[in-house]
């Protein structure tokens, strides 16, 4: 398939798409032999042989993990604080990858690491309505009723937040589990919600995303998604 050269090129590793384009209008970029100086120009990362500044430029593999999150990590490669990071749980060669979309310090569970920018955008932004299934622990034995307006909306902070669907998995006296299933993917979206209701959450982990679950994959540990499960997640719902 073909795509547009500076998108190769950040594909590539060798520059951002911004940057790339302006080695391309430099005249440092070539195709085949031939110096390309157009910003429209399509290449096959196949079959084309490119070069920036004299050095070949390569096809970089693209990579999709799926994390199981601990608690106390933040999704960051590196923190001038010493906090723990995703990052050290994967091998040090792919410290190139990133996470998709975030969860806060003190949620756990799913959470994708790519290095690729297409994949994470279609997973992350909000016209794609990826779905994603958290189970938040509450304090004490909650009323169902209490937590049935999250489903048509409801407002914090000035912006309206919205669960597709909710319910209670567990409750006692001591502790409410309940699983809510979200798309629109807003900061901190599940805390806020029981914010508006006076209630925090004492643990929270996301264990769906689309059609992956989190499963046995044990805690700090890492897996790769296969061909089939990265086609279903790019696959219209």
């Amino acid at each position: 398939m073909n795509v547009r050269l500076q998108k190769f090129l950040a594909d590539a590793g060798v520059a951002s798409r911004r940057a790339g384009e302006k080695l391309i209008l430099e005249g440092r970029v070539s195709v085949n032999g031939k110096t390309v100086t157009e910003l429209g120009t399509k290449v096959d990362p196949k079959k084309d042989d490119v070069m920036a500044d004299g050095a070949p430029v390569r096809a970089r593999k693209k990579l999709y993990i799926a994390v199981n999150k601990p608690r106390g990590y933040i999704c960051t490669k590196l923190d001038p604080e010493r906090r723990k990071c995703i990052g050290e749980l994967l091998p040090k060669e792919w410290s190139i990858l990133n996470t998709v979309g975030r969860l806060d310090r003190e949620s756990e569970g799913l959470i994708f690491m790519t290095n690729d920018g297409d994949f994470s955008l279609h997973m992350t932004h909000p016209r794609f309505r990826i779905l994603k299934r958290y189970w938040a622990a509450v304090p004490g034995k909650l009323d169902p009723k209490k937590i049935e307006p999250f489903m048509k909306g409801v407002q914090h902070e000035g912006e309206r937040l919205r669960a597709e669907s909710v319910r209670i998995l567990e409750t006692s006296n001591r502790e409410t589990t309940v699983e809510l299933d979200l798309r629109e993917g807003k900061n901190r979206e599940v805390r806020r919600m029981f914010e508006t209701i006076g209630l925090e959450v004492l643990r929270l982990r996301r264990v769906q995303i689309g059609k992956i679950k989190l499963g046995d994959l044990p805690e700090g540990k890492w897996r790769t998604l296969t061909e089939p499960e990265i086609k279903s997640l790019l696959s219209p719902s």
